[in-house]
């Protein structure tokens, strides 16, 4: 089976060696990844960033998709079906797209943090929100996540979920959309079973 793996960039994907994963399947992930990881493809749909990344000539060496690319700078189009998605969504998309059976879903955690506060790796840093703000709604996410998994029925999507992921009834009524804890994420990487 066809193995891949998308970041999201909650927190709870801190807790991963994403060297131990490469090897594994491509790596799909979002906006501020690519300060200090070089994901498979990378998918930013605000434009601030999206610019930003096209301007600092990753998307002419890597692959990177989103809505408006620039001109001549090698960014992808995001799929006209998701144009209005976030970040997230697409990303799985894509890598469905791209055949993946099995897609491993990091870092979405779509939450507060412990203090319910502003959930992301990156909090605080350019583009993004200060660490002390509320978290984000996420009603957006969960729905467009939803809509992929049903457009890719034969894909199994399985969400990590750790500390700070929360528990949405929406995404688990859904039969190819999985839940594991981190724990068992970590058993599965280290030994290959189940991967």
């Amino acid at each position: 089976m066809s193995i891949a793996f998308v970041l999201g960039n909650g927190q709870s994907r801190s807790v991963i060696d994403l060297t131990r994963i490469r090897p594994l399947g491509p790596i799909y992930g979002c906006n501020g990844l690519y300060r200090d990881f070089e994901p498979d493809c990378l998918v930013a749909t605000d434009r601030p960033i999206a610019e930003h990344i096209q301007r600092s000539g990753y998307s002419k060496k890597n692959r990177f998709y989103t809505r408006r690319p620039l001109p001549d700078l090698g960014a992808h189009q995001v799929p006209k079906k998701y144009h209005g998605n976030s970040s997230g969504p697409i990303a799985c998309a894509i890598a469905a797209s791209d055949g993946h059976r099995r897609i491993y879903l990091l870092g979405y955690d779509m939450s507060g943090t412990a203090a319910s506060k502003f959930n992301n790796v990156y909090a605080g840093t350019e583009f993004y929100k200060a660490a002390d703000s509320a978290p984000t709604f996420t009603g957006n996410w969960i729905r467009q996540l939803a809509a992929v998994a049903r457009d890719f029925s034969r894909t199994e999507f399985v969400r990590v979920c750790g500390t700070t992921t929360a528990e949405i009834t929406d995404l688990k009524n859904i039969d190819n959309f999985l839940h594991i804890d981190l724990k068992a994420f970590v058993h599965r990487i280290n030994t290959g079973e189940n991967l």
